[in-house]
């Protein structure tokens, strides 16, 4: 009953009452998984706010295991957004105040070094597949949240658990605390990391090379490792070190850009042509914008057997300066993931507004961290030069503070003919002309859980780029025309493991094609051997 693995609450019987000494020590009636599942469907919907529903569901998490993963996996639509963003960051700025004596994570600190390895041993599961570790450098547009961003680790486990049918007991949230920059924590009394700036450089690497170099030795080579809400420069350098020690992925590089390339490949029916064929304006300030043009630069590359170097041509970025060219003068001093982008043509474009007029693109993609600042907010006049030069143009407003367009505006802008795909679930919007449309939510909820089941069902001893394309291209299989026709670029999150196990095989597929799977003899159906593999969390009997 104190064990959230194996408590049922009122669904013990009274079988089992008897046997396990649990007598007296419950109300008389028994009460079924059902009821328990609509009792607390109740409870978080008479709850005000989804900060405290996500607080209700940590609650029954910490309680009933299997409960909470059923509530999430006949949920997901209406519980996304609750136990993963924006809800989670939210919960993590207040992490100190809602802390409790029972964290489900481990933590890392600096005073670790020379014993990582037997803090490792303190977990209390041995059979560890899965891996999320983060820094908490960087968490979305809240920056940096020092240990407070451990709750970011535990949403994304939660999910992998319900969205991709991963049990449990095989996973572990990390938090590697070097300290935190945020001085309105370094001031707060109920901070709960260590008190000093954050640490970087050598000190860093080594003890993430000893945590990692521990992992391996513990768990092996086929241990699944996602880093999450890392600076970029941090999480480049760790994935180009380890990514041939075993199966590692930054999910907000690699996931986030085969979210976008799902929705792209998903909408040609509608579209037409090739994914060589649009023409890509990627917008913001930050690295993952240029991390989704490289996946989709690698994607055409593949499809079409041209070089990169020509792919990416066809991708163009705008920062806060405009159109990222080599007339604009500031070649030597731009970051370096920006470079592979920084074309000629011929002119200078100051503003959104005039590169999109100059390069008539037919996709706009919006991340930023920093939210839309003007100079690169998707203005009706974007939207509706865009219109003019494309008949269905892909809009992906994906900015997590504010998106740079709503739906509606973009909409409205291209007399219903754009396809739209938002950072947040966002109702339905209604046309003058009294046609429904129903915007897509990108979120990278369909790629990760089914790239962690597929990399562990063929046993990976490492992840390529060429894995999270072949796990978009299987998203956007499950589109139909149905959902083109209703304005969706992806199958709805109710079939999330359906996707999760397109993704798997898609994923393992690979793995088995280039010679680095290690489950052998491999599974004759490997969609079965994906839905056969998944955790489902109704009650077991106990003898």
């Amino acid at each position: 009953m104190r064990h959230p693995k194996y408590n049922k609450g009122l669904a013990f019987s009274d079988a089992e009452r008897d046997r396990l000494y649990l007598r007296g020590l419950l109300p008389p009636a028994v009460l079924s998984q059902e009821v328990q599942l609509e009792r607390t469907l109740l409870n978080i919907r008479s709850k005000d706010s989804d900060l405290e529903k996500s607080t209700y569901l940590q609650g029954l998490q910490e309680r009933n295991e299997r409960l909470f993963h059923r509530v999430l996996v006949e949920n997901m639509e209406e519980l996304l957004p609750v136990v993963y963003t924006p809800t989670v960051r939210l919960g993590c700025q207040k992490y100190g105040l809602m802390f409790k004596s029972l964290p489900r994570g481990l933590f890392i600190t600096l005073e670790d070094r020379g014993r990582v390895f037997r803090i490792l041993k303190n977990w209390p599961e041995r059979n560890v597949k899965l891996l999320v570790v983060s820094d908490g450098e960087r968490v979305g547009d809240l920056g940096d949240l020092g240990v407070q961003a451990v709750g970011v680790p535990i949403s994304k486990i939660s999910l992998y658990t319900a969205c991709g049918g991963i049990s449990p007991s095989i996973t572990m949230p990390v938090m590697v605390d070097v300290g935190t920059d945020n001085e309105e924590l370094l001031r707060s009394p109920f901070y709960v990391g260590v008190r000093h700036r954050r640490v970087r450089g050598d000190p860093y690497y080594e003890l993430m090379d000893e945590f990692l170099t521990a992992v391996k030795r513990r768990f092996g080579n086929t241990v699944l490792v996602q880093f999450e809400d890392m600076a970029y420069d941090n999480a480049s350098k760790l994935l180009n070190m380890y990514r041939t020690e075993f199966p590692c992925f930054n999910d907000d590089m690699s996931g986030t850009a085969a979210a976008v390339l799902a929705g792209v490949l998903a909408a040609l029916p509608r579209t037409g042509g090739r994914l060589a064929d649009h023409r890509i304006v990627f917008v913001g300030e930050g690295a993952v914008v240029a991390c989704i043009a490289e996946l989709f630069a690698t994607a055409v590359a593949t499809a079409t057997n041209q070089t990169v170097l020509d792919a990416r041509k066809r991708m163009w970025l705008v920062d806060s300066q405009g159109l990222v060219t080599r007339e604009r003068g500031d070649s030597s001093t731009l970051e370096s993931f920006k470079l592979p982008f920084c074309h000629s043509v011929g002119t200078e474009c100051r503003d959104l507004a005039s590169a999109v007029q100059l390069l008539q693109p037919t996709v706009l993609v919006g991340l930023s961290t920093t939210g839309p600042a003007p100079p690169w907010a998707f203005s009706q006049e974007v939207l509706q030069t865009m219109a003019a030069s494309c008949k269905h143009p892909l809009i992906f407003p994906l900015s997590a503070g504010s998106p740079e367009c709503s739906a509606e505006d973009a909409y409205r802008a291209t007399d219903g003919r754009a396809l739209v795909a938002t950072e947040r679930r966002v109702p339905p919007v209604t046309l003058p002309s009294g046609r429904t449309l129903h915007p897509s939510q990108c979120t990278s909820t369909y790629i990760f859980p089914g790239v962690g089941l597929g990399s562990l069902i063929a046993r990976c001893t490492k992840l390529r780029d060429e894995q999270f394309i072949a796990a978009a291209d299987a998203v956007s299989r499950l589109v139909g025309e149905e959902e083109l026709a209703r304005g969706s670029l992806y199958p709805p999150l109710s079939r999330i493991r359906d996707v999760s196990a397109a993704v798997a095989k898609a994923v393992a597929q690979k793995a088995y094609e280039g010679g680095f799977a290690t489950a052998l003899p491999k599974p004759h159906n490997l969609y079965e051997a994906a839905r056969q593999s998944m955790y489902h969390p109704q009650y077991r009997r106990y003898r």
